[in-house]
């Protein structure tokens, strides 16, 4: 093995465990705010795409954690943003967590990836370039991606919080 291997390698450990007590942090941080509010959730780390992965289940069912969630997953974002911080205070670094409750993200995500790759059928069988709504950085890497997945090319327009997809011809 060379110097060099085991140096990315060893980066690449690193990194894992950066992300990995990113996602500890994250846990303490959110375990706390559900004892606050008296909700209950099982909480589960990962490590996704380089970036730590956090969700709050619940077998009691979901309608306690559908609060944190709120409308249009609203209070999710602001969670994030929260837990994000919280991790910066301890870590000193910018966190790009992701955090899921309630399986709200991961249903979202199948949306949208079915909603860029029909964009991406339509502009294909027309040749013209297809304009989404707007939607939240979160909503438009998931449509880049499946745009991209079907061979196709993809770039975001506006201004926050208009900010929408274009999907385009190739």
């Amino acid at each position: 093995m060379t110097e060099g291997t085991t140096s990315a390698a060893a980066e690449g450990a690193d990194t894992l465990t950066r992300l990995e007590q990113e996602g500890e942090i994250a846990a303490d941080y959110l375990e706390g705010l559900l004892d606050i509010a008296d909700l209950d959730g099982d909480i589960d780390m990962d490590v996704e795409a380089d970036r730590a992965s956090v969700s709050i289940i619940s077998d009691t069912g979901s309608r306690d954690l559908q609060k944190l969630v709120g409308r249009d997953g609203e209070v999710l974002e602001a969670l994030q943003e929260l837990t994000r911080l919280a991790v910066h205070r301890e870590t000193g670094d910018r966190s790009r967590l992701m955090l899921d409750i309630a399986g709200f993200r991961a249903r979202k995500r199948a949306e949208l990836s079915e909603l860029g790759a029909k964009a991406a059928a339509e502009v294909k069988s027309s040749g013209a370039p297809v304009r989404l709504k707007p939607m939240t950085p979160f909503e438009r890497k998931v449509v880049h991606d499946a745009v991209k997945a079907a061979g196709l090319r993809s770039e975001s327009e506006g201004e926050e919080p208009q900010r929408f997809v274009v999907v385009l011809p190739a």
